[in-house]
């Protein structure tokens, strides 16, 4: 009889097999007489492939994964934004580009958050089973480590789907769009302002400046333009105020109407005419907009089927068929890597018997991060034809995925084992360390003053010392 409390599961034994009910989270006895893993009537055996174990695997699985996608993505963002408010303020550009530019960058950023995402999601929900105590009933019942990882591959797999679709397709669409997005606010294509209080060059033969700027640029104040011409003749025109109006007649160029001004027409060799006005209106060419180069001058702007038919195309140069190569293999490497991220995810989720070290969550994250560094440098020193492109990315998911199923090995299938025992201890030994170098050493009177005692209580009043004569 097992004892009261005690995780117990329903077996029934039939054909020298045993089949074990499903553990159910929360509960300390399983009992399912009319869903047992058994056989049913006409003798068939009858599984079910998706448990209430595993929903709950799903449900600890699912909230920090999207949690970190969240997260890291929304860093990676801010960090751009600030730079792309600066470089915006600078070229004078609309601030709403800011954030067509950021929409360009999601796809490039959710190529890493993904797998990071992937592989947190599954180290925190089974670094939880473990911390509870509910790993060790679902090992006793008979759930293997593979068989708990039956969601999370389900999980994987669309996650692989997705970010293939990313970084084989939207990724080199959304680098074009953010390139051409700057290109045009660098050329002026979207609608590029006059700074206020900077003189501004047109053309290279017109400055321009304004001292104030009101009503969101439709009411200009303290204006003054220099106009030279081939021949040397300057217009210095000064202006109280005035506006921007569009040219019906001509569409490149605006007309840009003073009011209350004065203009000094210099002549070479003649003398200065001063004209006084109410109303001015001054002609402005838009300087010529070049249209943005096609897509394709980089290779990270192919999509895969492109990279696969340069890659193995004769009539292209080997600059171009090692750089195709280069960056085909990158992105296909990082998105089947992510198929080994659950088993380090579980790998490093186990902590030691009686401990609650976080240290594998910190190990993870170098590593991942680092793999994909190392990956990036691949792909450069690839495209340069100082490395065979498969080996250089490859090699590393290699020597990468040994690593993994080692450490994979150490927890699933060697008793008591540790993927970062080693790592472990000496955590353990310098934290130790560390707490009795700061906290110190609490002496007798703090223990006692912590306890509400006298620090001399049940000393005799006599036995105090005394001075010496």
């Amino acid at each position: 009889m097992p004892c009261a409390g005690a995780p117990l599961a329903n077996a029934k034994r039939g054909h020298d097999q045993w089949a074990i009910a499903d553990y159910t989270p929360g509960h300390t006895a399983i009992n399912r007489s009319h869903r047992f893993a058994g056989r049913d009537i006409q003798g068939q055996e009858r599984l079910t492939f998706i448990t209430a174990t595993d929903r709950y695997i799903f449900r600890l699985v699912l909230v920090p994964m999207l949690g970190v996608f969240v997260l890291a993505a929304s860093l990676l963002l801010l960090e751009k934004m600030l730079r792309l408010f600066e470089f915006v303020s600078t070229e004078g550009g609309p601030i709403d580009v800011v954030f067509k530019m950021m929409v360009n960058l999601v796809p490039e950023y959710a190529g890493l958050a993904i797998p990071l995402g992937l592989m947190l999601g599954v180290l925190f929900a089974f670094r939880k089973l473990a911390t509870s105590s509910e790993l060790d009933v679902m090992r006793a019942v008979g759930w293997s480590y593979v068989r708990l990882l039956r969601v999370p591959y389900l999980i994987t797999l669309a996650l692989v789907a997705l970010n293939f679709a990313i970084v084989g397709y939207l990724q080199p669409l959304s680098k074009y769009s953010y390139e051409e997005l700057e290109f045009e606010l660098q050329s002026g294509a979207l609608g590029a302002s006059i700074k206020v209080g900077e003189f501004t060059t047109l053309e290279d033969r017109m400055a321009l400046r304004i001292e104030e700027s009101l009503d969101n640029g439709r009411n200009l104040r303290g204006i003054f333009a220099r106009i030279a011409d081939d021949a040397g003749q300057v217009l210095s025109i000064s202006a109280r105020e005035g506006r921007f109006l569009a040219n019906r007649e001509d569409r490149n160029t605006i007309v840009l109407r003073l009011t209350d001004g004065t203009i000094v027409h210099d002549v070479p060799g003649g003398t200065p005419r001063v004209l006084t006005f109410s109303q001015h209106d001054l002609p402005i060419d838009l300087p010529a907009i070049e249209n943005f180069r096609a897509r394709g001058d980089k290779t990270n702007e192919y999509l895969l089927p492109e990279l696969l038919r340069i890659g193995w195309n004769d009539q292209a140069s080997r600059e171009e068929r090692v750089g195709s190569l280069a960056t085909f293999n990158y992105r296909m490497v990082e998105v089947v890597m992510m198929l080994m991220l659950p088993l380090m995810g579980v790998a490093l989720a186990i902590p030691p018997k009686r401990s609650t070290s976080a240290l594998g969550v910190f190990v993870s994250i170098v590593l991942v991060v680092a793999y994909h560094k190392v990956n990036q440098y691949g792909e450069e020193i690839a495209e340069l034809g100082r490395v065979d492109p498969w080996l250089a990315l490859w090699g590393p998911f290699a020597l990468f995925s040994a690593l993994i199923g080692w450490m994979f090995y150490q927890v699933a299938f060697v008793p008591g084992g540790q993927a970062i025992g080693a790592l472990e201890s000496i955590y353990a030994k310098i934290s130790g360390h560390l707490k009795r170098l700061i906290g110190g050493r609490r002496t007798k009177q703090d223990r006692a003053a912590q306890a509400g005692e006298e620090p001399f209580a049940g000393v005799p009043a006599d036995a105090t010392p005394q001075p010496a004569e």
